[in-house]
């Protein structure tokens, strides 16, 4: 049975919440799990679909896998299949994320090409490259990745791009390698971090400098209790709905200083934000002003914010420019939202002209992704009348609680079983 999303927009946000773990931190996490056998206890895990694939992915080859509470999870025990189940693949990009932890723990893996969200090219061959590099043997047959490697093999591995995937995937190879490794223009962002600090727990020796991850390998981890970073894409994306709707919104456990960002831009727009050690407070009092945004990787404006702010541009007074170079083909949003009256052109594939409005107005419109989906809901909680999103089961897979948290926060929109 399909569901929709009801809306029925025009009421300021208020009151607060709290932001979940990371999704883009717990599926590394998970997937890192792989690379010990001792008893690994995950807290503040996200409850999400993606998150649902990637403990049943783990448990396939062989993990048990006990639900301690609703956020928080223990894995334990060793790798008994080193194949990944196809159709968890792919349902998830980052599941092909086990493709490293299994060939450096086992010796072999064989995974699936990967799926997940259609927002473009996302070539696994930085991926392969870099193991390749640890001393990897790869073939790639009927659409599988099949790798083999006696024994990984410390490298300095250069990344023509600082692909967030790649560095994890590179990371937990070189954690299992003999010898030292580094990666060069790795990822900076939060998550990656996270999954730094997360194998460093579990005896990893691993430094950090800028772009620069040098990683002396080893030959077994440890176990321990680890807490998942706090979701900065969410927070965002609420933030972004009170810039867009009005109002005053305290959001609780959250990290500021992986907001920087977009706080930053908000703030050009004429939004107050108040940041505390683990609390954001927006409030919004008047129209947002227009303003430039360019998407890089960290600590560049966040990708995976550009549809969300696309739909607060569109509500601004003036005409804004938004720039998308991290992923082409991300602006499935953007048909969706001029349906509601979104003045938005696409004189190319990577930039958007917009035209502010004062008012959206809701009507029919249908998620193509994640964010995408995270951006007519914020459309249709600023917009008059209502709005009917279709497509809910890609917003389920990347916000945890977002119809509780909405409505918490005087939201009027529900869940309808179409």
């Amino acid at each position: 049975m399909s569901e929709q999303l009801v809306i029925n927009g025009g009421n300021p946000l208020k009151g607060h919440i709290n932001i979940a773990g990371a999704k883009n931190s717990a599926l590394p996490l998970l997937a890192a799990t792989l690379m010990t056998e001792e008893p690994v206890v995950l807290e503040n895990i996200p409850l999400l679909d993606d998150v649902s694939t990637m403990l049943s992915m783990i448990k396939g080859l062989g993990k048990q896998i006990t639900q301690l509470e609703p956020s928080k999870v223990r894995i334990t025990g060793p790798i008994k299949i080193n194949r990944a189940p196809e159709e968890l693949v792919r349902k998830m990009r980052a599941s092909f994320l086990v493709l490293a932890p299994l060939l450096g723990t086992v010796g072999e893996a064989e995974v699936p090409l990967p799926g997940g969200c259609n927002i473009g090219t996302r070539p696994v061959d930085l991926h392969l490259n870099g193991l390749s590099e640890l001393g990897t043997e790869i073939t790639q047959t009927d659409g599988k990745i099949i790798a083999h490697a006696n024994e990984l093999l410390g490298a300095d591995i250069f990344l023509d791009y600082p692909s967030v995937g790649t560095t994890e995937q590179l990371l937990m190879g070189a954690v299992k390698a003999s010898g030292k490794t580094t990666i060069y223009n790795g990822a900076q962002e939060p998550e990656v971090r996270d999954l730094v600090h997360f194998l460093q727990q579990l005896g990893a020796n691993i430094e950090v400098n800028g772009s620069v991850l040098t990683v002396e390998g080893t030959t077994k981890l440890t176990g321990g209790t680890y807490k998942v970073l706090p979701d900065r894409i969410a927070a965002g994306t609420y933030m972004v709905a009170v810039g867009s709707t009005g109002g005053n919104v305290v959001l609780n456990d959250v990290r500021p200083s992986t907001l920087k960002q977009l706080t930053s831009k908000l703030r050009n727009a004429g939004i107050e934000v108040n940041e505390q050690k683990d609390t954001i407070e927006v409030i919004s009092e008047s129209r947002p002003r227009s303003l430039e945004v360019i998407t890089l990787p960290y600590p560049g404006f966040p990708t995976d914010l550009q549809a969300p702010i696309t739909t607060f541009l569109a509500l601004a007074n003036g005409k804004s420019v938004v720039k998308e170079t991290v992923f082409d083909s991300r602006f499935g949003h953007v048909a969706e939202l001029r349906k509601m009256g979104a003045d938005i052109s696409v004189p190319n594939s990577s930039t958007l002209f917009i035209n502010g409005k004062k008012n959206l107005r809701g009507t029919k419109v249908s998620a193509t992704d994640i964010r995408a989906g995270a951006s007519l809901v914020v459309a249709g909680l600023a917009a008059t009348g209502q709005t009917v999103i279709s497509g809910t089961e890609h917003i389920d897979r990347g916000y945890s609680n977002l119809v509780d948290n909405f409505q918490r926060l005087n939201a009027d929109l529900d869940r309808l079983h179409a």
